[in-house]
Parts: structure tokens; sequence; C-alpha cells
């Protein structure tokens, strides 16, 4: 499986950006998902959503905030993130696995960083 995160840059506090993560090869991981890690912080967390039920679940942080949806005709999943703050500022990681934690992620993508400004 081959993940390619796309839709990272700099934003001012407040805005909104969209990333997308295409994925090609086949895989029986129920987990789609994304994570972030910031300069000297553990990769974290941050939503991901299963590819037979749809069912999705986010990190404390960003409920309410961010929203975890896919296309399955095109092999896509999205991270729109609204209201950033700079505390939001990291490497994102698009992931397939059998979970929500780094443990059990079975492959990664090439990561997109999200600056946000104050």
């Amino acid at each position: 499986v081959q993940l390619q995160a796309s839709g990272g840059g700099l934003v001012q506090a407040g805005g909104s950006l969209r990333l997308s993560c295409v994925a090609s090869g086949r895989t029986f991981s129920n987990y789609m998902g994304w994570f972030r890690q910031a300069p000297g912080k553990e990769r974290e967390f941050v939503a991901a959503i299963t590819r037979t039920s749809g069912s999705t679940y986010y990190g404390d942080s960003v409920k309410g905030r961010f929203t975890i949806s896919r296309d399955n005709d095109k092999n896509t999943l999205y991270l729109q993130m609204n209201s950033l703050k700079p505390e939001d500022t990291a490497v994102y990681y698009c992931a397939v696995g059998r979970g929500l934690a780094t443990s059990v992620t079975d492959y990664w993508g090439q990561g997109t960083q999200v600056t946000v400004s104050s």
C-alpha cells in the first residue's frame, strides 16, 4: 500500500486547510486516518475512519474542528481542518492500520507540513 498526502501549507490562526491522501494497493487494514508530529513531540493520533462502516474517531484536541472523510471511488482520504490554532502546527501523516495507535499502523504516507501562524 502506498499513501500520498498533500494539501499542507501555511495558514493564519482561525483559517482552514484540507488535507488529501490518495491510497494505492490492497489492504485488509480497517482504519484509515491521520497522525501528526510536532518538533520534539511524539506522533499523535488526529482522526480515523473505518473502511467497513465509516465510523469516525477524533483526538480530543481536534474534536469539533476537524472532519475526516473518504471517497472510496477515488481511494482518497480527506481531513478538513477548521479553526486552526498555532498548536496544530505539525507534519501530518496519513496512515492505514488496525487501530488508532502508531503501534498498530501498518502503512504511513510521507507527511505534509501544516504551519499555523498566530
